[in-house]
C-alpha cells in the first residue's frame, strides 16, 4: 500500500524543491500533447489509456513544479494529490487518475487482461475537463496557495 510516509523513504520519492514555474509550464505543455495524442490513437486501447493517462499525470505534475515537489514515483504524487492538492482537485478527479493508471498498466503490462471500452471512455473524456481545470489552477493559484500547500507538507515530513 502507497502513503505519504513510504514515499518518503523511497529513492525518487518526495522531495521539496524550489517552486519552479517553468518547470511547470513544460509540464503542462507536455499534458497539452499527450491530449492531443489521444485523437490520433482512437482505435488502440493501449495508446489511448497511454495518452489519457499522461495527459493527466502530467498535469498533476505540473501543479506539482508550480508548488516545488518532486516526486519520480507515479503512485506517490497521487498519493501527494490526496493528501495535498485536496484543495484544488476533488475525489472523483483522484478516482480518474487512479482509473487511468490502472488501465494503462494494465493494458502494458499485462496484455492479456481485458479492459471495459467504458472505462478506457471515461479516463478519455475526464483527461479534457482534467488538463482545463489543471490550466484554471495554475492561472489562478497565488504564491500563499503555494505556501500553504508546501507548509502543509513540510509539517507531515517532520
Amino acid at each position: 500500500m502507497v502513503s505519504v510516509r513510504w514515499c518518503l523513504k523511497i529513492k525518487n520519492g518526495f522531495e521539496l524543491v524550489e517552486p519552479n514555474k517553468n518547470m511547470s509550464d513544460s509540464y503542462l505543455k507536455m499534458a497539452e500533447e499527450s491530449l492531443k495524442a489521444i485523437r490520433n490513437n482512437a482505435e488502440s486501447k493501449i495508446w489511448t489509456a497511454s495518452t489519457a493517462y499522461y495527459t493527466l499525470y502530467y498535469s498533476l505534475y505540473a501543479v506539482m513544479m508550480r508548488v516545488g515537489v518532486k516526486c519520480e514515483v507515479h503512485q506517490c504524487s497521487i498519493e501527494f494529490m490526496k493528501k495535498f492538492l485536496d484543495g484544488f482537485y476533488s475525489k472523483e478527479d483522484v478516482k480518474l487518475i487512479e482509473s487511468a493508471f490502472e488501465s494503462r498498466k494494465d493494458l502494458q503490462y499485462y496484455p492479456n487482461r481485458l479492459i471495459d471500452q467504458s472505462k478506457l471512455d471515461f479516463v478519455k473524456a475526464g483527461a479534457i475537463d482534467f488538463f482545463v481545470k489543471t490550466k484554471d489552477i495554475l492561472v489562478k493559484i497565488s504564491d500563499s496557495r503555494v505556501k500553504e500547500v508546501r507548509n502543509k507538507f513540510s509539517e507531515f515530513v517532520k
